[in-house]
């Protein structure tokens, strides 16, 4: 479920961002203005996510804005296709066109790319995780569609479960006091979490009895042995280097997730425009 206070937070950001003082192009042109039915239309194919934001773009303009989506979030959008429509006094709708589209534009991907990865890996039990490595401010948004593309969330933030990286380790002195130490100071309802390296970082983690050990870039034919190691209690994450070119090469190995930090930072928007449909007459 999506924040809608974080959301409208972030909609009254982007919105002060793009028009200033004031949309001085629309308002220059206002006299031609009416009310008009403009439409979504679909360059790309991809799996829409973000209907529910574009609602509230145009709703911070105006509530009487009529926003009509012929489709849901986790739909499959054709390119082509109009996917939905906005009616409604036109200086609100031109002024808030370009932050609506990039908030469908960019979720619309996030959720697509999620999907080729998610259906890569159909029939098995491996799960694809995002990451934290999300746009500044954006997160709630950015891990909403990989939701959408089928995915799942790891943790939120820093404040939602334990992962001790190779830092934290390190500045610990190894694995063993690092869990330790944290396990003492935590709820025991809170999972942890260990990165590691190494075969041997492996035999520690699964030593300290841990929820999730991390395999970071590991050579893919070292998971059977660090399976054998943490046993069958302990669940095991493969992070780095997956791709879609070699993903399929991990289906048939006895791992529990797989995260793609590019999920969210290495995306490429889909395209949509909003094109305008004629004059309307509001009944």
């Amino acid at each position: 479920m999506l924040n809608f206070l974080i959301l409208d937070d972030l909609i009254r950001l982007a919105l002060k961002e793009d028009l200033g003082h004031g949309d001085i192009t629309t308002e220059a042109i206002s006299e031609f203005l009416g009310n008009g039915e403009y439409y979504f239309l679909a360059k790309d194919n991809f799996i829409l996510c973000g209907t529910e934001i574009v609602k509230r773009v145009f709703w911070h303009f105006n509530q009487d804005i009529e926003v009509d989506f012929v489709k849901k979030d986790g739909d499959f959008v054709k390119k082509g296709e109009k996917f939905g429509f906005v009616r409604g006094d036109s200086k609100y709708i031109l002024s808030g066109e370009r932050v609506s589209l990039n908030f469908l534009q960019r979720l619309s991907a996030i959720a697509t790319e999620t999907n080729r990865y998610v259906k890569k890996l159909e029939g098995s039990k491996i799960k694809i995780l995002d990451t934290r490595k999300t746009t500044p401010g954006h997160r709630v948004l950015e891990k909403y569609a990989v939701k959408i593309g089928g995915g799942s969330n790891h943790r939120f933030g820093l404040f939602d479960g334990v992962m001790l990286k190779d830092n934290h380790i390190d500045a610990a002195g190894g694995i063993k006091n690092a869990v330790e130490t944290v396990r003492s100071k935590i709820p025991s309802t809170i999972k942890i979490e260990v990165e590691t390296r190494n075969l041997k970082e492996v035999a520690e983690a699964a030593a300290a009895e841990v929820d999730i050990i991390m395999l970071d870039n590991f050579e893919i034919d070292d998971i059977p042995k660090a399976r054998e190691i943490a046993g069958k209690k302990i669940k095991l994450e493969v992070s780095g280097g997956v791709t879609l070119k070699n993903i399929d090469n991990y289906i048939n190995y006895d791992i529990d997730y797989i995260s793609v930090g590019s999920l969210t930072h290495g995306i490429k928007s889909v395209d949509i425009s909003l094109k305008y449909g004629g004059k309307y007459e509001n009944k």
